[in-house]
């Protein structure tokens, strides 16, 4: 029995950081960008996909709007967005010994608001502007959001290799060992209200999107009128042979 009691009282091995909803997000939207980006040639088999993967992503940045109110304590806007913290960062950065976060960290915070900045303004550009300059646009956003990615990316892997703390790993499972932030506990969960909300949210951007673009979500809908018709008429050719 005594055996038992102290099993239990032993503190556990890894903290709960990471809530499932946003984890899906992050790992989601890693998805839809990389469906948009490959199929952002017309001559690529996923381009009948481009459109309804940008709208995806729309629904997506809504979520993720409202998960930042009412979600888990670290997916909080409130609990990463600190410009006061970021000097502090910066300068152990600077000197190669930057402090662990248990959540993002200040410079996290400012990336995470960049890369969903950049993302809803590639949805809105794609959505709105013709024309050459509308396409100008678009793509220079793309490159931009190509560049966010890319620091993002190093900085993690940066950041795990010198405080030991994988943070890949973090926004998979949702836990962080806590021999590496001792003292911690467990993430507050998400607002009673947050599945709700989430769930309104989606809804009423996916009405949204529908009522500016009845085919949003359709594959290959958007494609323009010559290049259905010489799909057609390849199609039609094969069929002679």
């Amino acid at each position: 029995m005594s055996d038992i009691s102290t099993a239990n009282s032993q503190p556990s091995a890894t903290i709960r950081v990471w809530d499932l909803p946003v984890r899906l997000f992050h790992w989601l939207l890693v998805a839809t960008i990389l469906v948009a980006f490959l199929s952002s040639e017309e001559d690529s088999a996923l381009a009948p996909w481009h459109v309804p993967a940008g709208w995806v992503a729309a629904l997506l940045i809504a979520f993720r709007l409202v998960w930042g109110l009412v979600g888990g304590e670290h997916a909080r806007f409130v609990n990463f967005l600190k410009p006061d913290q970021l000097a502090h960062h910066l300068r152990g950065l600077f000197i190669g010994k930057p402090e662990r976060s248990v959540g993002h960290n200040a410079l996290g915070g400012l990336a995470i608001v960049a890369l969903l900045g950049t993302v809803g303004g590639i949805v809105y550009s794609g959505a709105t502007m013709q024309g050459e300059g509308g396409e100008g646009v678009h793509e220079a956003l793309a490159n931009v959001l190509l560049g966010l990615i890319a620091l993002h990316v190093v900085a993690v892997l940066a950041m795990s290799l010198i405080t030991r703390d994988n943070l890949i790993r973090a926004f998979i499972t949702g836990r962080k060992r806590a021999a590496l932030h001792p003292g911690v506990p467990d993430a507050r969960p998400p607002a009673t209200l947050a599945v709700p909300l989430a769930v309104v949210a989606i809804g009423a951007s996916t009405y949204g999107a529908l009522a500016l673009d009845p085919l949003a979500f359709t594959p290959g809908a958007h494609a323009e009128p010559g290049e259905r018709g010489e799909g057609a008429a390849a199609k039609g050719e094969h069929d002679d042979d």
